[in-house]
């Protein structure tokens, strides 16, 4: 008989991993222990060596379906003791954490198999949950994930929930969320004047009858509340447009099966594998013409973002009604999911005509995760539910703890000790005061998770977002923290090279809607030749300046305007006849041409995805957004493959001249043409650059990069030409990816 410790780090806590390791045990007839510490999972094994090397082979190659193991160190121990039988023992403490925390994950077959089974004592329990499935992230305080440490704590197990709970052979066994509807968690149906109409099961079928007749109502799910109603009424998908202020943004649709999504929509193989898989994002997909869907949901778009039903909660919902359901964040603009219900009859009165609560605290809100496909990749454009936290294990050891804060939009932030590199949850655009409070609370969370106090704090150069603001105020009270300040573009093209772990110089293209320059103004078209360590600008689109400052995002009129300006004579661009100039009075025009000249709130900026605001003003598109992205969502709707002719472009030194395109394109009078000439002429200026810079692979990396179309078709061309190339796709290529690219630069 021989004696071997093990240790399993990764994620193997709240994911079935004791259970998995006793019953393994048994089947190799091993005597010893499991327990769980910070670290992760500790495993004593008592046996001959032969049954022990069997243990670890199926430890190694058939974990449980949730567990991620990131390291299995194994020992022989020389000290002999003898043991009787295998047990799982109570979790050991110390203060050194570093195990790592697993995302919420969707309700399994098994479970929803027990919820439909009338002789199952969770018939109808709508916060079922096992070790393979639910709440994780959203639930708990600190590590290790045991069940006094999550907002379970309050809840008593019954007597049918503890044997389960201490059965190590049953799949709910130390399941720390396991409850049923005798000891824990209930479920609540409210008015909107917080008076109760029903509970439980009855509240779910009295949700079902109102969302059938037209009410609007915010449902808790996982990470925060929804506001949903029925997707195939016109009325009220549109009153909730009013009311939330909210024009044409598209709604996110909650779907019961995969089978109702293919009656709305074309889904390919890949799309269909992702929207069923255990993490359920929301998932871009081509919607069909001619359905029930209501027109309001994704006004003058051909995408719909869809997901399936995900929690217990939304399954027994959609046994009540045969509809999709419109599920979008419940929140006011620039602030974070609502978590309670308090906040919700505070904030939404207006909105809201019910609230279906449950009684189970959110700890750490979480929205959902969004995935497009592209060619055979998955590409994430929000990192949230299912996905989030996210943990890179690195190579070498950190000597150093680090914090990362990102950007201002699309805000998350990223830590790193040791050998772990862990990117947050999207947290948000930093616009507002609960936003604000709402990024610190989460740094709180992850520096309570992991004891976790930064010797470096990253952040971004531009003066005025709230990530720098934080980190300057924590410096100013910690002085011996070392502060570091990272270009936002360079820590875009830092995000690709962290997902892929590259240490060699890449050539990398920034494109995005801005970012604080280092010459202080806004770049968004970048070329950088770049290292983990520094960064040479070797290219950019020559600046044009955006006439009114921020409210020229929300124009793209003014965009254009510029772009004209810069190309032609005040008396030239009043004689055009074009959409852009139609757009104003020959006064405002004038006006503004003055403010241009003598650069009056009109800063200078390089960014492409301003070029996109401009296209889709020169095309007759939009003259004003309504919310970001809108005007690449339209340009890349109107983009016709059979169009393959592009615009011309002058490159020089440093600059890329773009004032031949655009004498082209007010020439042009089809929507399609322009569009579809304008990414033709992106790629070929790309594919052009590249080719000055033969010997450096090719990073993509920024907001611009999530348009489908351009991707495709760069991804062609650059498999065609053998080039090595490598773009975003675990982690945001917008600025949620920022905080991750900040982190990477301090690596040794």
């Amino acid at each position: 008989m021989v004696t071997f410790f093990i240790k399993v780090k990764g994620i193997v806590q709240g994911v079935g991993f004791r259970p998995f390791v006793y019953n393994l045990a048994i089947k190799h007839d091993i005597k010893g222990w499991v327990n769980n510490d910070e670290k992760g999972v500790n495993i004593l094994l008592y046996a001959q060596e032969e049954s022990i090397e069997n243990f670890i082979l199926e430890l190694k190659s058939n974990s449980p379906i949730l567990a991620k193991i990131d390291s299995i160190r194994i020992r022989k121990i020389t000290k002999k003791q003898e043991y009787k039988s295998f047990e799982i023992i109570d979790s050991s403490t110390s203060k050194n954490k570093t195990t790592i925390i697993s995302p919420d994950i969707s309700i399994c077959e098994e479970c929803i198999k027990d919820i439909n089974d009338m002789n199952n004592f969770r018939y109808n329990y709508s916060l079922t949950n096992c070790t393979n499935c639910g709440p994780r992230y959203s639930i708990i305080e600190t590590i290790p994930y045991d069940r006094c440490n999550t907002s379970m704590k309050e809840f008593k197990l019954c007597q049918n929930c503890q044997e389960e709970y201490e059965n190590p052979a049953n799949r709910r066994y130390h399941a720390q969320p396991v409850s049923c509807e005798v000891c824990g968690p209930n479920v609540t149906l409210y008015n909107k004047n917080n008076i109760v109409i029903s509970n439980n099961i009855e509240a779910i079928k009295k949700t079902a009858e109102l969302l059938d007749k037209g009410y609007i109502i915010a449902i808790k799910g996982l990470g925060g509340f929804h506001l949903m109603c029925d997707a195939t009424n016109d009325n009220i998908v549109n009153k909730l447009r009013v009311v939330k202020n909210r024009p044409t943004k598209p709604y996110a649709l909650m779907f019961n099966n995969i089978n109702t999504i293919k009656r709305y929509t074309k889904i390919n193989i890949i799309e269909e594998e992702i929207l069923t898989s255990k993490e359920r994002p929301i998932v871009l997909v081509n919607k069909k013409e001619n359905t029930i869907i209501s027109k309001f949901v994704a006004p003058n778009v051909n995408k719909l973002g869809c997901f399936i039903a995900y929690t217990p909660l939304h399954y027994l919902l959609f046994r009540y009604i045969n509809k999709p359901l419109v599920a979008t964040s419940a929140n006011l603009k620039d602030e974070p999911i609502i978590r309670t219900k308090e906040e919700i009859t505070d904030k939404l009165e207006d909105v809201i005509d019910f609230v279906l609560d449950y009684n189970r605290e959110i700890i750490n809100t979480c929205d959902d995760s969004i995935i497009q496909n592209v060619r055979k990749y998955n590409i994430k454009l929000r990192n949230a539910r299912g996905y989030a936290p996210t943990s890179i294990k690195l190579k070498k050891e950190l000597q150093k703890k680090i914090l990362s804060l990102g950007a201002n939009q699309k805000s998350t932030i990223s830590i790193a000790f040791k050998n772990n590199l862990i990117l947050s949850p999207h947290i948000g655009d930093l616009n507002s005061i609960e936003s604000a409070e709402y990024f610190e609370r989460t740094i709180n969370t992850f520096k309570r998770f992991y004891d976790f106090e930064p010797d470096v704090i990253i952040c971004d150069k531009h003066p005025n977002y709230e990530s720098t603001k934080f980190a300057m105020k924590i410096k100013e009270k910690n002085p011996n923290i070392k502060l570091v300040q990272v270009q936002h573009h360079y820590a875009h093209i830092l995000s690709v090279m962290a997902q892929e772990n590259i240490e060699k110089e890449v050539l990398g293209f920034a494109f995005d809607g801005t970012g604080y320059g280092d010459d202080g103004n806004i770049w968004g078209g970048e070329v950088l030749l770049s290292s983990r360590k520094e960064f040479k600008r070797v290219k950019h689109i020559k600046y044009f300046r955006l006439i009114g400052g921020e409210i020229a995002v929300k124009e793209p009129k003014r965009v254009a305007l510029s772009l004209l300006f810069d190309t032609f004579s005040l008396d030239e661009v009043l004689a055009m006849d074009i959409p852009t100039v139609k757009a104003f009075k020959d006064t405002e025009i004038k006006m503004f041409y003055t403010m241009w000249q003598k650069g009056l709130n009109s800063p200078l900026c390089s960014s492409i995805g301003r070029l996109f605001d401009a296209i889709s003003s020169f095309a007759d598109i939009l003259q004003v957004q309504t919310y970001e992205g809108e005007t690449g969502l339209q340009i890349e709707q109107n983009y016709d493959k059979s169009i393959i002719s592009s615009y011309s472009f002058e490159i020089f030194e440093e600059e890329i001249d773009l004032r031949p395109m655009i004498k082209e394109i007010i020439n042009e009078k089809d929507k399609k043409l322009i569009c579809s000439k304008f990414i033709n002429t992106l790629v070929n200026l790309i594919l052009e650059i590249s080719n000055i810079y033969k010997n450096f692979p090719v990073v993509l990396s920024g907001g611009v990069f999530q348009n489908k179309i351009l991707l495709e078709i760069l991804l062609d061309e650059f498999e065609k030409e053998g080039r090595e190339f490598y773009f975003n796709i675990d982690i945001p290529s917008n600025d949620g990816g920022i905080s991750i690219g900040q982190i990477y630069h301090q690596f040794e």
